[in-house]
């Protein structure tokens, strides 16, 4: 199932996209929901971010060839993995535009998988993680890279870096069926050139480890997102542009950088 949140008329709710067509449900899907006989085409409709988390964990670093392209050339893979946090003021949907900071002075795009939580979620082990799991969604973790260098580029704190209103884009839909250990296509565009073609098989954490060692540190609460980290191609982006992050299974995720 792809499940999205949209707005109609002003009204915002949940549903599930079905070709080109969505049909609208009552409730969410992190408490209880039931179909309606509601259906909009996609043209009628503004997709939304498809959840509204409590916060955004992310993991840096997570994969080998990004690391490097950010200058760490003798990097070698911690023994549990990096994670900072973004609010939830970050979070945009599909179409919305990417707010460039006023002090900003070199923003790079990170294509990423992104991980939605279903339940309310402490120490998960690998018998049960994907239990906990509502889905996967496309996520672009925006990031000022001057003052990420400030903070400390790996050792430091990314908070300020990566926690601007906007620098968040999630969508557009979440895809509920998945593998436990999918090998997913990512791909970026920045005006239509690609910059990003990477796999989540070459991910040094997988999934399964992401969301049990998160989840022994902090309780993670249904529509909570975690970011799995971003292939190497990451590339400066600037006002005007427009960024198209597309994961197979799930989706396309289009902003314009404002």
């Amino acid at each position: 199932m792809k499940i999205v949140r949209a707005k109609f008329q002003g009204d915002i709710f949940y549903g599930e996209l079905v070709d080109d067509q969505v049909l609208r449900y009552e409730g969410s899907p992190l408490v209880v929901w039931e179909p309606t006989e509601e259906k909009y085409h996609l043209d009628e409709i503004q997709l939304l971010s498809p959840v509204l988390p409590s916060k955004v964990t992310g993991v840096a670093k997570n994969f080998h060839k990004h690391a490097v392209e950010l200058g760490v050339h003798d990097y070698s893979a911690p023994r549990n993995p990096v994670f900072f946090n973004k609010p939830s003021t970050s979070v945009i949907g599909t179409g919305e535009s990417i707010i460039y900071p006023q002090i900003a002075q070199h923003v790079d795009h990170e294509a990423e998988l992104a991980i939605v939580i279903g339940k309310i979620s402490k120490n998960l082990t690998p018998a049960n993680w994907s239990e906990h799991v509502l889905g996967f969604t496309i996520a672009n973790d925006l990031s000022e890279r001057v003052l990420q260098g400030q903070d400390g580029t790996f050792n430091g704190n990314f908070t300020r870096a990566k926690s601007f209103d906007t620098f968040c884009p999630l969508g557009p839909v979440i895809q509920t069926e998945f593998e436990e250990s999918p090998e997913l296509n990512i791909k970026c565009f920045v005006n239509g050139e690609l910059k990003q073609d990477g796999n989540t098989r070459d991910m040094i954490f997988s999934i399964e480890d992401i969301v049990c060692f998160v989840s022994s540190i902090m309780t993670l609460l249904p529509g909570d997102v975690i970011l799995t980290g971003t292939p190497e191609g990451v590339s400066k982006v600037v006002p005007g542009d427009e960024i198209t992050i597309q994961i197979e299974t799930i989706g396309t995720l289009i902003n314009t950088v404002k």
